[in-house]
């Protein structure tokens, strides 16, 4: 008998290399996405135009606050948010708490009452904040951003339907997934693209901030092994085991397009942690995984892809 997933936020970038690879593993796959506004839907709908053609999948386009049923599924992998730290402030604030904290406490309340074998949320390092490094799954969280606020709450909301209802919960915490079909306003592909195209890159501060940047294979391969592990109310790190500085990895950039990159530093931004490292011990222990693709070898990886997509 085939298993059978919902993914949310299914023509996103994470959410249609998911989608994909449990259709290989041969998982029948319902997708929900309602092709938000944060950027270009034609993107989206690309992002998920491969799995439209196979039987074992099916599309839902509705915002799940507006849906009363949800399918029968074993396991349920909510990636569905509304991103953007920086565009977290003021009145977009409300936009962040329905669509990150309302829509995982919708899901929660549907499924407390079935069968699922695992229901995994898809979280942030954005709720860390100012911590020491590597940031451990058992820091202080003082989320830095209303963006990180949304994700910690969504992140307490599955641990109390955990225990209260026995929920089989995991919550990931990624960290700065990229890749093919990264969202067009994240670091790398604006800073890839700039070089490429001769144009100017604006970094935010001095650039000696860093991240842990994870390729998009290596989070989704974690969060299949997490989906079968036995593990449950837990939390953990998926990160990709190192961190760069933006300065370094623009130089990165130069090395593998063999251009020169024309950049512009200007203030730092509110919302933007300084530094990010995960802290993959734990993740290791419970998982059996650790990243495989480093900076370097993702970088030559998803230019070749922006050179030639599929």
């Amino acid at each position: 008998m085939k298993m059978r997933a919902l993914v949310t936020g299914s023509s996103g970038f994470v959410g249609s290399h998911l989608v994909e690879r449990l259709l290989e593993s041969g998982y029948e796959v319902v997708g929900i996405d309602c092709f938000s506004d944060y950027y270009p839907e034609e993107i989206k709908r690309t992002n998920i135009s491969n799995a439209l053609h196979q039987a074992n999948f099916k599309l839902i386009e509705n915002d799940i606050l507006s849906i009363y049923e949800f399918p029968e599924v074993d396991y349920v992998f909510h990636l569905a948010a509304q991103a953007g730290v920086r565009s977290s402030w003021g009145n977009n604030f409300e936009i962040y708490t329905r669509n990150n904290i309302g829509v995982t406490q919708k899901l929660l309340e549907f499924y407390k009452g079935s069968e699922i074998r695992k229901f995994i949320y898809a979280s942030s390092s954005s709720v860390y904040g100012k911590v020491e490094l590597p940031m451990r799954e058992c820091s202080m969280l003082r989320p830095d951003s209303p963006y990180g606020v949304t994700k910690l709450a969504a992140e307490n909301l599955c641990y109390l339907y955990f225990t209260n209802y026995q929920i089989p919960v995991i919550s990931l915490r990624y960290f700065t997934v990229y890749g093919p079909r990264q969202r067009p306003d994240m670091a790398i592909n604006i800073f890839v693209q700039a070089v490429m195209n001769g144009e100017e890159i604006t970094v935010y501060g001095d650039g000696e901030q860093s991240r842990d940047f994870t390729y998009v294979n290596d989070a989704v391969e974690a969060t299949i092994i997490a989906a079968g592990s036995n593990t449950v109310g837990s939390v953990l790190n998926i990160g990709g085991g190192s961190r760069i500085t933006i300065n370094e990895l623009i130089k990165q950039i130069e090395r593998t397009t063999d251009k020169k990159a024309l950049v512009r530093y200007i203030g730092g931004q509110k919302g933007d942690v300084r530094d990010t490292l995960a802290d993959l011990s734990k993740t290791s222990e419970t998982l059996k995984w650790e990243p495989s693709i480093d900076i370097k070898e993702g970088l030559k990886r998803y230019i070749s892809w922006l050179l030639c997509p599929n």
